[in-house]
């Protein structure tokens, strides 16, 4: 069955709009959430297909007034509600202003990004016929680590979006058999988020002489900060180097480290935060090697961001990160948590003819790009919306 031209499709509900560089003068105090970048992604490629109209559905409680305006044929629609009251509810405060909303729109299809916020379980109440896109498996996560108490409520929407669902996108060859395993009644599709095209046009010009480790995304256990700083601070007698980390400091986290650790280390180090798009691609364009050793990711993106920017990477061997990081010809793995074993993949990576230098294979950077394009990103969405359509 063909798709409906146009294709009317409506994205809830969480769309980073503070992000978006030419927004309507009222929106531009907005607080600046995740910027969930390959929803960006995604939107950039869509804009250029005269047979989308796409409709994006965002709650935000900072606003005066809920309203709508128009951006490069996309409409983007601005929900108020009262903060303290979207969890409380089970998502179902959602539910009535997006049902009501989607009233006027009249979607062909709903796309449902994620369930942090609960928008796939707000999916599974409507009407319509709906794509959910998982943006982390949280189960999967709260398996790994105790979760709070909103992260128990989140986990519950989703285990109750994906025993409602029928057709699901996820990314990585873990993504899908995690979802297949224990939900075999869906449909799943394997969509990779891509990154920018600003990762993909990244001029390499690693620096000279002393070795520049990298390291990006939220600082913390998880991602294990810790595992990090502990791995540069035993490199600190035999190797020259400096590190630039990237993401908000967490003190609470970060001062028992501080403490235990060789004063020399933190003159080696840089925090930076807050950094945009190109300035990230600009630390990546310097960078020797990219560490990366979290305990649990399903598909991180500043995995996929350095791979297409031709940055070696020593990751952990855990979720998707196999996916992107082949041993040898772009990065090395380790097992997750085993500081031992970190060490070891980073003194092979500095001692690799290739990686030495912050190069990688021209096959593998090649490959990669054009795994983790956007164009090739929206073609499998779109093939995805017809998939729903047609049954």
């Amino acid at each position: 069955m063909p798709l409906p031209s146009p294709l009317t499709v409506a994205w809830i509900s969480d769309f980073p709009i503070e992000w978006l560089p030419d927004i309507p003068e009222s929106l531009r105090g907005l607080p600046r959430e995740h910027p969930a970048t390959w929803e960006m992604v995604l939107l950039t490629e869509f804009e250029k297909n005269p047979s989308l109209r796409v409709h994006v559905v965002i709650l935000r409680k900072n606003i005066a007034r809920s309203f709508s305006f128009q951006r490069n044929g996309v409409t983007f629609h601005l929900l108020k509600y009262r903060g303290g009251t979207r969890g409380p509810s089970l998502f179902w405060l959602d539910t009535l202003l997006i049902r009501r909303a989607l009233r006027r729109i009249k979607p062909d299809l709903v796309h449902a990004w994620g369930n942090e916020r609960g928008a796939g379980l707000v999916a599974s109440r409507l009407p319509y016929p709906s794509l959910f896109t998982v943006q982390g498996l949280l189960n999967w996560y709260a398996e790994q680590f105790s979760f709070p108490a909103h992260g128990r409520l989140i986990t519950w929407a989703e285990r109750k979006c994906l025993s409602r669902a029928k057709y699901v996108s996820t990314e990585s060859k873990f993504g899908v058999s995690y979802l297949q395993t224990r939900y075999p009644h869906l449909a799943v599709h394997q969509i990779e988020h891509a990154p920018n095209y600003v990762f993909h046009q990244v001029k390499r010009e690693p620096a000279a002489g002393r070795m520049r480790f990298l390291t990006y995304g939220t600082l913390g256990y998880r991602k294990g900060t810790d595992l990090l700083l502990l791995a540069l601070n035993e490199l600190l007698p035999e190797l020259d180097f400096e590190a630039v980390i990237i993401g908000a400091p967490d003190d609470r986290f970060l001062a028992p480290l501080k403490a235990s650790l060789s004063p020399q280390l933190w003159q080696r180090l840089a925090f930076k935060s807050d950094l945009q798009q190109a300035q990230i691609a600009g630390e990546l364009a310097k960078a020797t090697i990219f560490l990366f050793p979290t305990r649990a990711d399903t598909s991180p993106n500043a995995v996929k961001e350095t791979v297409v920017a031709g940055v070696p990477v020593v990751a952990s061997k855990v979720g998707g990160v196999p996916d992107y990081v082949v041993p040898g010809e772009n990065g090395m793995l380790f097992t997750p948590g085993d500081e031992a074993e970190f060490v070891a993949m980073i003194r092979a990576a500095v001692a690799h003819p290739l990686f030495s230098r912050g190069l990688v294979t021209p096959s593998s950077l090649a490959a990669h790009r054009q795994y983790l394009s956007p164009a090739r990103m929206a073609q499998l969405f779109l093939a995805a919306y017809e998939t729903v359509l047609s049954r």
